[in-house]
């Protein structure tokens, strides 16, 4: 653990951020600059390469999908009256990967979040039926709800999957008006970017922006949220109280809409880099535990006040493939190898739905049922020293035990989710993993600081002013000793599951395990 060293978080970090990179968007030189850059590093740590053809790298096709929004709208009618209203003012639209040109008419249903979890005490669709219809439902999903279970429910993707098994023909959605994750200027900057799905044998589109039976998907501002239910029964101000007190609630909105959505398509080479650190024990080293990482972040886009295009992603997620190189650099300087296999997956388009990772676990290039545990590096908050962590998933499987002993080690202390609404444990390539019921760890770090400074004002001070944005660069304060830290806690969690006698399982009864892992 002592081989990782602030100097080196630092230089991976100011390396794979530099404006030469320009963003390390997939398919572009940036891209292949900071992939270039981690395979010299690999080999220099002597890891066996675990890609294709005998090289680091896992070919990952992409299809990339944006609205021509020219041809594109979206139209309510009420009362036989028609309104139009304006793309990007009032609405986004999602491309629709499968077809060049749809468009889908339907009366309109509100559905609460547009969760059903009867299991849990809430149900918004128990009392509707959404057949042909178009639902309208709330981001996020009850605050009553466990954290990681109440990020299940407020997937995208889940939500869309409810609505289309209701036989809902289209899906809109918008925010409170306080939501602190609503900014609607860097919601149409990215949407505007358009989306990517990964393409299977016969040339599908997969992943969460595949093909879907749900025609027509927007995005709302809150003006057609409000121009939605100007003549319902019920305010949008009581919507908004009973979703606090996590009431369900359905009921129509007398309007139909009309979603136009003109999609343009592209292919995009992109890659995984994928290396090995074997096992010793004769049978144990077919079993794999992984450390994941995304290079990739969101290249060139629309300037910032300063003109500033490039979207360096520092944070976001320069600095976890940056520890995630320092764990195997840990591996690398071990005296005798541990009994399991260790590898080191560095993915693309995690930005656009994790689709790296999805690709991986879809295509591993080792056996499926080899791939005994995950743990995800993305984003850990380097702003101040490492002194309590959060980790997402420890809940939910043997992986428990690992990270409690390897905080014990170390004198970190282990706390709750502080911020439940935003939804974190879906939100990053561990969670590709936990869909192919394999228990995973995304470790955080908590808002302790050890001094006077305010760790949850910093975490929503990022959030607001650099987060998915060109400001996202290396000069912002950076505390590359809780890089050492995070590096440690997350190579001594997976050395212990490791050197385990039995694999992580699913605690009994679990939530994610009924769900993904087969109990």
């Amino acid at each position: 653990m002592q081989s990782i060293t602030s100097e080196a978080v630092e230089r991976h970090i100011r390396v794979l951020a530099d404006d030469n990179l320009e963003g390390r968007a997939p398919g572009t030189e940036g891209f292949e600059g900071a992939s270039l850059y981690v395979e010299s590093e690999l080999q220099k740590l002597g890891l066996t390469p675990m890609g294709l053809d005998g090289t680091f790298r896992q070919s990952v096709p992409l299809q990339e999908s944006i609205v021509n929004e020219p041809e594109s709208g979206l139209s309510m009618t009420v009362n036989n009256e028609a309104k139009v209203f304006s793309y990007a003012e009032d609405f986004t639209l999602s491309p629709n990967a499968g077809e060049t040109e749809v468009t889908v008419t339907g009366e309109v249903v509100f559905v609460g979040y547009g969760v059903s979890a009867p299991e849990l005490g809430y149900d918004d669709y128990a009392d509707i039926g959404v057949t042909g219809k178009v639902v309208l439902y709330l981001s996020g999903s009850p605050a009553m709800l466990p954290s990681t279970q109440r990020a299940y429910y407020s997937s995208g993707a889940v939500k869309s999957q409810e609505a289309s098994e209701r036989g809902a023909v289209g899906i809109m959605s918008f925010t409170y008006p306080e939501d602190p994750r609503f900014r609607w200027e860097v919601g149409v900057a990215r949407s505007r970017r358009g989306g990517f799905a990964w393409l299977d044998e016969n040339g599908s589109p997969r992943g969460r922006n595949g093909n879907s039976p749900i025609l027509g998907s927007a995005n709302l501002n809150h003006s057609l949220a409000n121009a939605l239910f100007e003549n319902s029964s019920v305010p949008i101000e009581a919507v908004f109280s009973a979703a606090a007190e996590n009431t369900p609630q359905a009921f129509d909105l007398d309007a139909s809409v009309t979603m136009k959505t003109n999609s343009r398509h592209r292919m995009v080479s992109s890659h995984n880099l994928i290396a090995k650190m074997e096992g010793a024990d004769p049978e144990l080293k077919e079993e794999h535990v992984v450390y994941v990482a995304h290079i990739d972040h969101f290249g060139i886009g629309a300037p910032d006040e300063e003109g500033d295009e490039i979207y360096n992603g520092a944070h976001d997620n320069a600095s976890g493939t940056s520890i995630v190189l320092e764990v195997a650099r840990a591996y690398s300087e071990l005296t005798d190898a541990p009994r399991r296999s260790v590898l080191f997956l560095f993915v693309t388009a995690e930005e656009w739905g994790l689709l790296g990772s999805d690709y991986f676990v879809n295509y591993p290039t080792v056996p499926k049922s080899s791939l005994v545990a995950n743990m995800s590096l993305d984003m850990p908050f380097l702003y101040h020293p490492l002194l309590d962590i959060v980790p997402y998933g420890a809940e939910h499987s043997s992986l428990n035990r690992a990270v409690t002993a390897a905080t014990k080690h170390m004198g970190i202390s282990i706390g709750p989710d502080p911020i439940p609404e935003q939804v974190l444990f879906i939100r990053s390539d561990h969670y590709s993993f936990v869909r192919q019921g394999i228990p995973a760890l995304f470790i955080k770090s908590g808002f302790e600081t050890g001094d006077e400074r305010d760790g949850g004002a910093m975490n929503s001070a990022f959030r607001t002013e650099r987060y998915h944005t060109p400001n996202d660069e290396i000069e912002q304060g950076f505390d590359f000793g809780a890089g050492v830290s995070h590096a440690q806690v997350n190579f001594l969690t997976g050395y212990y599951v490791a050197m385990e006698d039995n694999r992580p399982t699913w605690n009994e009864g679990d939530f994610f395990g009924k769900i993904f892992g087969g109990q």
